[in-house]
């Protein structure tokens, strides 16, 4: 099948683009964004999964208590430049360097139209592969860019204004393959579930900071990486092997995890720069479920076919989130974050499943000191 992304010379197999990652049920290509300050948070996400005819998109905010969230998903187009499903879309205004975000949900209570800007060159992680016996659980790559925000966001009884100075975030974009939608018939696996996450992306003046970790359940690391990524002009490059970035080897993290459940009430990174040992601390300010953008949702799960258009939303008082239910374990933690007299802005995203014995987690589901949480109540709307 052909689409007008063929008259371009982007082919990487004989096929033409629309045949995406050998017809695996479960390739995606998705957009995400975050944006902070130490009063708000607010996460864009839109997917396309183009072995199941599907595109979907959410946009979540925390202000004032609140975790509110318009959700969209439909029948994904034949133009791959069309990216807005719903009240919801996504500009490439300037290639890895400008995007404009709109959100047009004002019967759901939500509207939006902003700008990221990028602060620094495109970083690119390692690949990341997760198989389960024969079957792959996870292959993607992810690019990552810290940015700053313009614009405005209106919420029911608030408007906030996005001033390019003071409002940081971070863009993701991440392809390849993810369980999306839902699973295909198949034997039980062997083993349980199980995932340790950890991101962090910290802006800060002068340059910014990166981390992630994959771990199994004995705490060893699949999939990790760390950098330090200059603060670039208008007119550097955001991309190609003029771009500088600083890889740190020798990185480790440390979780102060919030009694009874899977989420830290602070963390330290360790970096070792020049042999010699420098420490990040990092301080929780607002915590974001990212059930709110889409992920583990029990209705607006990514990838799920709701029909040729369908949009919904939900909100919660935040404390009704600090839950051990499998919607509520992964969370984004805007985080103030300390570095030697330095002081900086960011996010540390966990998502723990499973066991993972050096943070004492024993189960699928406990919380931190073996104590058990009661699972939220749904609170759907449209």
């Amino acid at each position: 099948m052909l689409t007008p992304f063929d008259d371009y010379p982007v082919h990487q197999t004989p096929l033409p683009i629309a045949h995406a990652g050998g017809g695996h049920p479960d390739h995606y290509d998705r957009f995400w964004f975050n944006g902070y300050t130490e009063d708000f948070y607010f996460a864009i996400a839109l997917g396309v999964y183009p072995n199941r005819g599907v595109i979907d998109a959410a946009f979540g905010v925390v202000h004032d208590g609140w975790q509110r969230s318009v959700f969209a998903s439909g029948r994904l187009p034949l133009d791959p430049t069309r990216t807005q499903v719903g009240p919801i879309s996504i500009e490439i205004t300037e290639p890895l360097r400008v995007n404009r975000v709109r959100v047009d949900a004002a019967d759901h209570g939500i509207t939006a139209d902003l700008t990221f800007r990028a602060r620094t060159a495109a970083f690119s992680e390692p690949r990341q592969t997760l198989l389960q016996g024969t079957r792959p659980v996870i292959d993607a790559t992810r690019l990552a860019q810290l940015g700053q925000w313009s614009g405005a966001i209106d919420l029911p009884g608030a408007s906030l204004a996005l001033n390019q100075g003071t409002v940081y975030g971070t863009k993701d974009r991440s392809w390849g393959i993810r369980p999306v939608g839902q699973p295909a018939p198949a034997a039980p696996a062997r083993t349980a579930p199980q995932i340790f996450f950890l991101w962090a992306p910290v802006n800060f003046a002068d340059e910014c900071l990166h981390f992630m970790t994959f771990e199994d359940a004995d705490g060893k690391a699949w999939a990790k990486t760390a950098a330090v990524l200059p603060v670039i002009g208008p007119d550097a490059p955001v991309y190609g092997p003029d771009t500088a970035a600083e890889h740190i080897a020798d990185a480790t993290h440390q979780i102060s995890w919030a009694r009874g459940l899977r989420r830290s009430q602070g963390a330290t990174l360790t970096l070792s720069r020049n042999g010699q040992p420098e420490t990040v601390q990092l301080d929780p300010l607002l915590t974001f479920r990212m059930r709110g953008a889409g992920y583990m949702h029990p209705t607006w799960a990514h990838g799920r076919w709701h029909d040729e258009l369908a949009v919904g939303a939900e909100e919660y008082r935040v404390e009704e989130l600090d839950t051990l239910d499998p919607t509520c374990v992964h969370v984004q933690q805007v985080m103030r974050a300390s570095w030697g007299g330095r002081t900086g802005l960011g996010v540390l995203e966990q998502l723990v499943i499973g066991p993972h014995a050096p943070s004492g987690f024993r189960e699928m589901f406990d919380g931190a000191g073996g104590l058990k949480h009661l699972p939220i109540r749904y609170a759907l709307k449209g």
